[in-house]
């Protein structure tokens, strides 16, 4: 080998080992990815973690995704979805129905490979027996049929949808406009999201979609301006908000054009329980969950956040998100932070597998009892609404009663002729609505401590729970991660006409 040859070598083999040599000291002194911890594993944060895991984009500075920590205090995911179990079958207790519009929970569906479960026949449509209850007399009451029939069910149907237009005139089409008003203006949050700003406040997204003013006025005076009759409002409206919130039609006007679409058809659910949404995402979004682990000291230390849990464990989090109501939680906080005080509306759901009493109701027997009873806005009704969520045998069906107070053995026992199986959950559902609402901020500290239900005082649902959730991750995105800002390759908007969109409900 010549001089010059060895030279070359020599050279090529110094000018190797120096790259190799740089690009193991450019690897360690890489940014370690932040730490961002969710607390609670509900539909909000869950959403969180999917929606960061979407849209990130690595950049020099962060070329890493970051680590995201889930907290639960229970030991299953969920938050307010949940199920129950009776005599051995499962059921819904907590949220329990999702709207052919809410297309992000469309979307979990499909991504976890759930299936959808179309809502009982009871439900479905008008061939479903449906009462209003004064606490005296049945002040409405539709057709009921005992057929199994499909031709003898649709001409009920028809004659029970008649009936309801007698009844209650054009009202009900002007207050289907209300609605698919409202709901059309919600869609706007399914747009591309490099073309929608990123909010900072609940108010600024509701403004931005036009439903801001829905929520400074109460949902009867919107009803009215829509020229509603005084009988549709007090007796039809009244019965759905009192299901849906456990409140009267003085409910602010967005949570009760919610209210409203959640009674329309197409209604869905997810087989097995809409918990698995919550599952679906956090399994597919690279998330280390500590169940069991309840959340009790959040302090800010200049440049994290020290999370302690009840567990005496302690993390560090650039970043935390708070997905869970603050209202009823011990959360403290340092230093401390100020959000406008806020009720929650308790909704007492009580399980029963037996058989109504039909003396209660002043009938003769069980078969004249509506499968599904409502109530007017009276302090003395016991209840809002009795509703049959599967009949079993003749005397034997699984129902489920929502009151706002809890229903006594003594006050069952005369609603009920027998009681086989009882299950009572206190539910600290949603928020007490009170026009005008004042919000709470997305982010909390003017730091990186960020609050999902601070959109709970528009209107609380799975749907809303999820689009505030995306907001809050691009929030995070575009504030902490400033350069790996959203890009327009990462972000997908919905659009509602799409196929991969439309299940068949």
């Amino acid at each position: 080998m010549s001089f010059k040859s060895s030279f070359t070598f020599t050279f090529l083999f110094l000018l190797t080992l120096s790259l190799q040599s740089l690009l193991i000291c450019q690897s360690t002194h890489a940014p370690s990815p932040p730490t961002v911890c969710v607390v609670g594993s509900g539909i909000g944060g869950s959403s969180v973690a999917h929606f960061l895991r979407q849209y990130f984009h690595p950049t020099p500075s962060h070329p890493t995704p970051p680590n995201i920590k889930i907290f639960e205090r229970r030991s299953i995911v969920g938050g307010r979805m949940a199920t129950v179990s009776i005599g051995g079958e499962t059921f819904e207790a907590g949220a329990s129905i999702l709207h052919p519009k809410n297309y992000y929970a469309l979307n979990y569906t499909k991504l976890a490979g759930l299936k959808v479960k179309p809502p009982p026949s009871s439900e479905d449509d008008d061939s479903m027996s449906f009462g209003i209850w004064d606490g005296k007399k049945f002040v409405f009451k539709t057709l009921q049929v005992d057929s199994k029939f499909p031709f003898v069910q649709k001409i009920v149907s028809f004659v029970n949808s008649f009936y309801l237009f007698f009844h209650y005139g054009f009202s009900l089409l002007k207050m289907n406009t209300f609605v698919e008003s409202t709901v059309d203006s919600f869609l706007k949050y399914y747009e591309r999201p490099d073309t929608r700003p990123v909010f900072e406040t609940v108010d600024e997204m509701l403004k931005w979609a036009g439903l801001y003013n829905l929520t400074t006025r109460t949902l009867k005076d919107e009803l009215i301006d829509a020229k509603l009759s005084p009988l549709l409002i007090e007796e039809l409206v009244t019965v759905i908000t009192r299901i849906n919130y456990g409140q009267s039609v003085y409910i602010s006007g967005l949570a009760g054009a919610v209210s409203l679409a959640g009674s329309g058809g197409g209604l869905w659910s997810i087989e097995g329980g809409n918990w698995q949404m919550a599952a679906g995402l956090i399994n597919n979004s690279d998330v280390s969950l500590h169940l069991n682990e309840e959340i009790e000291f959040i302090s800010y230390l200049g440049e994290y956040y020290e999370v302690n849990s009840t567990k005496g464990n302690s993390y560090s989090c650039e970043i935390t998100v708070v997905a869970t109501p603050l209202d009823e939680v011990n959360i403290q906080f340092k230093p401390s932070i100020s959000i406008p005080e806020r009720k929650l509306q308790h909704t007492h759901a009580t399980f029963v597998r037996g058989i109504l009493n039909p003396a209660y109701f002043g009938l003769s027997s069980v078969a004249e009892i509506p499968e599904l009873v409502g109530t007017l806005e009276d302090p003395n009704l016991p209840f809002s609404s009795i509703s049959v969520l599967k009949q079993h045998e003749e005397k034997d069906v699984t129902y489920k009663v929502f009151s706002r107070e809890p229903m006594t053995d003594a006050l069952l026992d005369s609603i009920f002729s027998a009681r086989l199986h009882t299950v009572r959950i206190n539910w600290g559902a949603y928020p007490h609505y009170r026009a005008p609402e004042v919000f709470a901020p997305f982010i909390l500290d003017g730091q990186h401590l960020y609050y999902v239900n601070a959109f709970e005082n528009a209107a609380s649902t799975m749907e809303t729970s999820a689009v505030a959730a995306e907001n809050v991750a691009r929030l995070i995105l575009s504030r902490y991660f400033s350069e790996a800002s959203l890009r327009p390759s990462n972000l997908k908007g919905f659009n509602p006409d799409a196929d991969t969109l439309h299940l068949d409900l």
